[in-house]
């Protein structure tokens, strides 16, 4: 099947390798960054750190840098590689970047001297994995058309959440898996860290391969005239640029703007959904540790499965009332898990709960994909990512002061609301998109 969208044609091929990437990108995201790689820098190699700063201080402080080289840079890079019709070659370099990132903690052995490496490159491999996003997403209107955008962004998340599981999965049954000095089924041996040490090879690895497909079946961006200021600036000037572009975006389109924002406010929500999730349902609601990991599992299962389903409707009724139906679910079964207590309840609301996280995050890039003027996507999800930066300590600081204030850890569960029900308020007087990519770009 071809269909024609975008720049040329586009095909069941090409939509299938670009959401490979998204599979591909769960290595760092699940297995390096969250569960199993940050995991092993503070519990093992950082457990006898001298001094009194905790290996997780020092993990903190680094991805805080590491998000504020995101914010600062994000929109930059975006621009650059769109102006120059270069979003190809910026996500290929940015991809096999972060894949030399996660082969590098291969060398951080169970040794707090190697605590530094580690968060180097751990750091490192998160700003160039969210840099390489940046020209990813932007592809997303060359991969799709104004019919099936929304059905190609919820098939690209669902694929990340479903690469999630798997990855999971193999890594803890076959590296990790059991007790004394060989672990999982492939009998790895623990000393020196070198289960774990493997298991971010194998996820370099994982993502190399997947990270191959998009760069070979989606054609390089055709070179735009759409800010020809932006092509033939230097990395320095592009600030410059940047800077115009956002003042004339607030005079002539501050739908984009207000859009960015509100997404801001209720992606930090969404984010904090899945941080905070594992701690309220083992001190809240008495689900063991051991089967924390199950409801993860059965959490992004939901997600990916709500991701897909909400892709067709996305293009039926619009990714506006996606977004504000899901986010109106989320505060919904939100209240209902501040009174309900024990296992049962928190398996069945929490489930429901992640079954609109999925709809959300896709339907928004969706909104953002169809208002953005024609060539400028890379600088437009640049400023995404950047927004997204500067909130980002909402739902954690509100998570902490209402957990302080009322001495309960179910009290968190109301600094999350508080933080969805604003990115709700701020969506509701944006303008939807009207269906056409072409008719809703502001040129």
């Amino acid at each position: 099947m071809v269909v024609v969208g975008g720049p040329g044609t586009v095909s069941r091929k090409q939509i299938a390798a670009w959401g490979l990437w998204d599979w591909g990108g769960a290595a760092f995201q699940a297995v390096i960054l969250t569960f199993v790689f940050s995991v092993y820098l503070t519990d093992a190699v950082g457990d006898d750190l001298p001094g009194g700063v905790s290996a997780s201080s020092w993990l903190g402080w680094s991805l805080g840098l590491a998000g504020l080289l995101i914010a600062v840079s994000a929109p930059v890079s975006g621009q650059r590689s769109d102006a120059r019709g270069r979003r190809k070659r910026s996500l290929f370099l940015l991809s096999i970047a972060t894949v030399a990132a996660m082969a590098g903690l291969f060398l951080v052995k169970d040794d707090y001297h190697y605590l530094w490496l580690g968060l180097v490159l751990l750091a490192g491999g998160s700003v160039l994995f969210e840099l390489a996003q940046v020209p990813y997403t932007a592809m997303l209107r060359q991969v799709s058309t104004p019919d099936n955008l929304g059905r190609v962004s919820g098939f690209g998340w669902a694929m990340g959440y479903f690469g999630g599981i798997v990855l999971l999965l193999v890594s803890y049954f076959g590296f990790i898996a059991g007790e004394g000095d060989t672990r999982g089924f492939l009998g790895i041996s623990t000393e020196d860290g070198l289960n774990i040490r493997l298991v971010a090879l194998f996820a370099a690895a994982w993502f190399l391969v997947f990270s191959l497909p998009v760069l070979l079946a989606v054609p390089e961006l055709p070179r735009t005239d759409a800010d020809s200021a932006a092509a033939r600036a230097g990395y320095v000037e592009s600030y410059r640029v940047l800077l115009r572009d956002v003042r004339d975006l607030w005079r002539t389109d501050r739908r984009t703007v207000w859009f960015l924002v509100a997404s801001a406010l209720f992606r930090d929500g969404l984010a904090g959904v899945f941080t905070f999730g594992a701690v309220l349902a083992v001190t809240v609601y008495g689900i063991s540790a051991a089967d924390v990991l199950l409801f993860g599992v059965a959490a992004n299962v939901a997600a990916a499965l709500g991701a897909l389903a909400a892709g067709r409707v996305d293009d039926a009724i619009g990714p506006k009332r996606v977004i504000v139906v899901s986010l109106a679910a989320m505060i919904a079964t939100g209240i209902v898990l501040l009174v309900v207590s024990g296992p049962t309840m928190f398996w069945i609301f929490g489930l429901i709960l992640c079954l609109f996280v999925g709809p959300a995050q896709s339907s928004s890039r969706t909104f953002l994909t169809r208002i953005v003027p024609p060539g400028r996507e890379g600088q437009m999800f640049g400023l995404y990512a950047t927004t997204g930066r500067a909130v980002s300590f909402l739902a954690p600081s509100l998570f902490g002061f209402f957990v302080f204030v009322f001495g309960s850890d179910r009290a968190g569960i109301v600094g999350l609301l508080v933080v969805l029900a604003a990115g709700l308020a701020a969506l509701l007087p944006v303008a939807a998109p009207r269906g056409d990519l072409a008719r809703d770009a502001v040129v």
